[in-house]
C-alpha cells in the first residue's frame, strides 16, 4: 500500500537536547555543549539538534590553515578581474589559480608566477592532514573504530598524488592541478589527451567501476532498509545480532532476485571497500601516467587490450618518441 512506500523521511526525530557522552581528561570543551540549538526543519533530514561541536586544538588549526588557503585562492581570483566584485561573481566558474610554468621545474617561482599556488596548496595540505588527525583522535577518544579516518585517507591519497607526489616525480609543479572550477576540468581533459586517452588506463577503469559500484551498493542498501522499515529494519544493530522479520525478509528478497545476499553488517563492509578503492585505484592510475606509461592507447595496443587503428593516415608514431617534432 502507498503509505508504506516511504521514499522520503516520514518520521521526524525530535526530542530533548543531548550534549553527548562525557569526555575524559585532556579534551577541550565542546562548542554549544551547554545549550545545543534546535532547528526543527532539520528533523525532516535527520535530527533537529545542532551541536555540540568539538573542535579542539587540531580542529582550530585545521580551520586556520584552510581559511588561509581559501583566502589566497579567492583574492588571487579577485585580483585577476581587477577586484571587481560583479565580474568576480560573473566569471567565478572560469577563474583559476594556476601552478607554476614548466620552466620553474620544482623551484620556488615568484608569487605571481605560481608562488601563490604553491602557498595555497601547502596550507590546504596542512589543513587536510590536521583534519584527518582530528578525525582519528576523536574516534579513538569516543571508543569508535577508525574506519571513517581511513576512508578519508583514501581521498587524501588521490589529492596528494594529483598535487604533490606525481608533480615531484615528473620534476615540475606545472604537472599539478590548478585551483578553479572549469580550469581543473580542462586540466583533466588535457591530461587524458596528452597521455593517449585515460580510458585505456586499467586503474582508471577500476576506479570508475568502484565509483559506480559503490553508488549502486549504497542505493541498493538504502532502498532495502527503507523497504523493510515497516518491520523495524532501520534498527540495523539489533537486526545484526538478533535477526527479526525485517532482516529475514530483506535476505529472502535478495536471494530471490540476486541469488545471494549480504547481511545487515557485511553490506557496510562491501560499500566501504568499494568506496575506498575508488580513489585508491584512481591515484595509482594517475601516478603511473607520465612516469611509467607515456601513451595509454599505445600501451593498450601493445598488451592486446585495444585494437590498432588501420593506418589510413600512415603509421602512428608515439609523440613521446619525437624530438622537436622530428621522427627518430
Amino acid at each position: 500500500m502507498i503509505e508504506y512506500q516511504n521514499l522520503f523521511t516520514t518520521v521526524r526525530a525530535a526530542g530533548p537536547t543531548h550534549a553527548g557522552v562525557p569526555l575524559g581528561p585532556g579534551n577541550d570543551v565542546r562548542l554549544g555543549s551547554q545549550k545545543p540549538l534546535q532547528f526543527p526543519p532539520l528533523a525532516w533530514l535527520g535530527m533537529a539538534q545542532i551541536g555540540p561541536v568539538y573542535l579542539g586544538t587540531l580542529g582550530v588549526a585545521s580551520l586556520f590553515f584552510g581559511t588561509l588557503s581559501f583566502l589566497i585562492i579567492g583574492f588571487n581570483m579577485l585580483a585577476s578581474v581587477g577586484f571587481d566584485p560583479v565580474q568576480f561573481v560573473r566569471q567565478l566558474f572560469w577563474l583559476s589559480l594556476d601552478p607554476p610554468a614548466p620552466k620553474y621545474g620544482l623551484h620556488l617561482p615568484p608569487l605571481n608566477d605560481g608562488g601563490w599556488w604553491l602557498m595555497a596548496g601547502l596550507f590546504l595540505t596542512i589543513s587536510i592532514l590536521l583534519w584527518w588527525t582530528r578525525m582519528y583522535t576523536r574516534a579513538r577518544a569516543l571508543g569508535l573504530g577508525t574506519h571513517i579516518a581511513w576512508a578519508f585517507a583514501a581521498a587524501i591519497w588521490l589529492f596528494l598524488v594529483l598535487g604533490a607526489i606525481r608533480p615531484v616525480l615528473m620534476g615540475s609543479w606545472s604537472e599539478a592541478v590548478p585551483f578553479g572550477i572549469f580550469s581543473h576540468l580542462d586540466w583533466t581533459a588535457a591530461f587524458s589527451i596528452r597521455y593517449g586517452n585515460l580510458f585505456y588506463n586499467p586503474f582508471h577503469a577500476l576506479s570508475i567501476a568502484f565509483l559506480y559500484g559503490s553508488a549502486l551498493i549504497f542505493a541498493m542498501h538504502g532502498a532495502t532498509i527503507l523497504a523493510v522499515s515497516r518491520f523495524g529494519g532501520e534498527r540495523e544493530l539489533e537486526q545484526i545480532v538478533d535477526r527479526g522479520t525485517a532482516s529475514e525478509r530483506a535476505a529472502l528478497f535478495w536471494r530471490w532476485t540476486m541469488g545471494f545476499n549480504a547481511t545487515m553488517e557485511s553490506i557496510h563492509r562491501w560499500a566501504w571497500w568499494f568506496a575506498v578503492l575508488c580513489p585508491l585505484t584512481g591515484g595509482i592510475g594517475i601516478l603511473l601516467t607520465g612516469t611509467v606509461v607515456d601513451n595509454w592507447y599505445l600501451w593498450a595496443v601493445q598488451h592486446g587490450v585495444a585494437p590498432a587503428y588501420p593506418p589510413i593516415y600512415g603509421n602512428m608514431v608515439d609523440p613521446a618518441t619525437l624530438v622537436q617534432g622530428v621522427k627518430p
